[in-house]
């Protein structure tokens, strides 16, 4: 469908977004990068490192944000030069993607900015492939015009992220009719595994998380034929200064990723069989 970096998004043909909520430390970011690469080299499936240089979106004013925009993306640039990988992270304004865009192989729109017109035009305009958070509160049909406002710019390169919606009080759940509805208006859809999990300020000045469910919801997700799957990853979730309760062990990733893919095979082959 569309190229990032020194990888190719084909219709399915798994790949994988995976590295830690925020940056915490060179050191973290480098040790997760090295060993997600290392994992995916080995099953064959394409990787796009993720890590948010700011998390705006927090629940108290005492939660940790991360570095900031500008020693941020020096780091993560340092990451795509030492590992040779594609890097995605999230962008809070039209001013952000300006800077941004020159480092940023994907530019990801969070889930409560997905109806911002201007960030959302903006960030077509760069000519990036754009990722979008489908947020909490919105139907799987309503992407539709997200799709067209990115469209709208002569850009197609377009993936839309599920990551669970709204579901009373600090709480999320997945539609799984979610899949085929957005993959049917002729876009990658990726499956966020590790928010989808997420409570919301479920524990008070922050959120919680049921890490414990991840591996339910991807088999399920991937099942359902999903072009791409999301992961927070980090080497101690339960120390992790952000989303540790969603986040997975890095020592368990290559597991839970080897069944995953064993279902994806399953599931194209079936496929072929049957068309």
């Amino acid at each position: 469908m569309f190229s990032i970096g020194n990888i190719e998004i084909k219709r399915d043909e798994l790949f994988v977004i995976a590295g830690p909520c925020v940056i915490e430390s060179e050191e973290i970011l480098f040790k997760t990068a090295e060993k997600l690469k290392e994992i995916t080299q080995n099953l064959k499936i394409p990787l796009i490192f993720k890590s948010s240089y700011d998390k705006a979106n927090r629940s108290s004013i005492k939660s940790y944000r991360g570095p900031g925009i500008k020693k941020g993306l020096e780091i993560l640039n340092k990451v795509k030069e030492e590992f040779d990988l594609p890097i995605l992270s999230d962008v809070h304004s039209v001013e952000e993607i300006q800077i941004a865009k020159d480092f940023l192989d994907v530019i990801q729109i969070p889930a409560f900015l997905c109806r911002q017109t201007d960030m959302i035009v903006e960030a077509g305009k760069t000519g990036k492939p754009v990722n979008v958070k489908k947020g909490q509160f919105l139907a799987p049909w309503d992407v539709k015009n997200i799709i067209e406002k990115i469209e709208s710019t002569d850009n197609k390169k377009i993936i839309i992220t599920e990551r669970g919606t709204s579901f009373g009080y600090n709480n999320l759940i997945v539609d799984f009719r979610s899949f085929p509805i957005i993959r049917s208006m002729g876009v990658p859809v990726v499956f966020d595994a590790t928010h989808s999990v997420q409570l919301p300020g479920g524990a008070g000045t922050c959120s919680s998380g049921q890490r414990e469910f991840i591996p339910y919801l991807s088999r399920a997700a991937v099942a359902c034929g999903v072009d791409g799957l999301f992961f927070e990853v980090h080497p101690e979730p339960d120390r992790a200064l952000c989303d540790g309760p969603n986040m997975i062990p890095l020592k368990e990733f290559k597991e839970l990723l080897k069944f995953l893919i064993e279902i994806h095979n399953t599931v194209k082959n079936l496929s072929s069989m049957n068309s």
